[in-house]
């Protein structure tokens, strides 16, 4: 018994943060699922819905990020940790875990609020009768829309063709835009918060500017709450200007070609993270984009 639970707890530790969110989703999904079973209703956690009225969000203001955690249908919950695990496989291997979380649960809150003023300053005739919002699409959107707008004329390999992110996205906000005439009204006004949210953190990070470090800086400061505070017994280090790029030497860099060139500094990334780059392989990497 020792061996599995060591096995299971290895196995934990090498996931990636998205893949523990997926854990998570799932395993709520379970606890939901017996629950209907055992209070018999179509809500068992609805103490962690996002619902539609201010007042009544006043009094759950945790909503505005627990009901990306809630799924109720068994589709739903694929679709999105489907494409949540194949948007990790990117997003990771390009940038820091601390910002693809500062995307994805900024979507999740924009999405939120996109909701609540649809339902609460919107006039209600051009609006469909709604229960609470449930699920992770507005976070899972604002990773999606944040690729395609960062790297748009990179191909990914969609069943049997490649088309590039751009299209990709610019498909995506098509099918919310129609879907704001369908059913699931309510959701599709959510997808467009985390459209809008991804959108613009890729612009103003192409223009070196992280809109995340305060969101960041927020949370940090909510985790050390509950931790114990020691200080540091580690003299501050101030680095010198590199004369290096991503490891070689300017003349060194400057020989190779410029796919080459792109390799080497996304290599760096996926080892240390987009934050690891200076200002110059910073500037370099978006002027190769375009």
């Amino acid at each position: 018994m020792t061996s599995i639970n060591q096995d299971l707890q290895d196995k934990l530790r090498q996931l990636n943060v998205l893949e523990k969110i997926i854990g998570i989703n799932v395993a709520i999904f379970v606890i939901g699922l017996l629950l209907s079973l055992i209070v018999k209703t179509a809500s068992p956690l609805y103490w962690l819905e996002l619902p539609k009225e201010v007042g009544d969000f006043i009094f759950k203001p945790w909503s505005i990020i627990s009901y990306g955690f809630i799924h109720y249908g068994l589709f739903h919950l694929l679709f999105n940790m489907l494409v949540l695990y194949y948007v990790s496989r990117m997003m990771l291997n390009l940038f820091s875990q601390k910002l693809t979380l500062n995307i994805y649960f900024l979507g999740i809150i924009m999405g939120g609020l996109f909701f609540l003023f649809a339902y609460n300053v919107l006039p209600q005739n051009l609006l469909k009768p709604v229960g609470a919002l449930v699920g992770a699409s507005a976070g899972v959107r604002a990773l999606l829309i944040f690729l395609c707008a960062y790297m748009p004329n990179t191909e990914v390999r969609v069943v049997f063709f490649n088309i590039k992110l751009w299209h990709l996205g610019v498909a995506l906000v098509v099918f919310d835009v129609i879907g704001l005439f369908g059913m699931n009204q309510g959701g599709n006004i959510a997808h467009l918060g985390g459209v809008g949210l991804g959108y613009f953190y890729a612009k103003q990070l192409i223009k070196g500017h992280d809109i995340g470090k305060g969101f960041e800086k927020f949370m940090d400061g909510i985790v050390s709450f509950f931790k114990s505070s020691k200080k540091s017994t580690l003299k501050t280090v101030h680095k010198r200007k590199s004369n290096t790029v991503a490891g070689h030497t300017k003349s060194e860099f400057n020989e190779f070609n410029k796919q080459k060139q792109i390799d080497i500094i996304l290599d760096k990334i996926g080892k240390s993270g987009y934050e690891s780059l200076t200002e110059e392989e910073k500037a370099f990497l978006f002027k190769a984009k375009d």
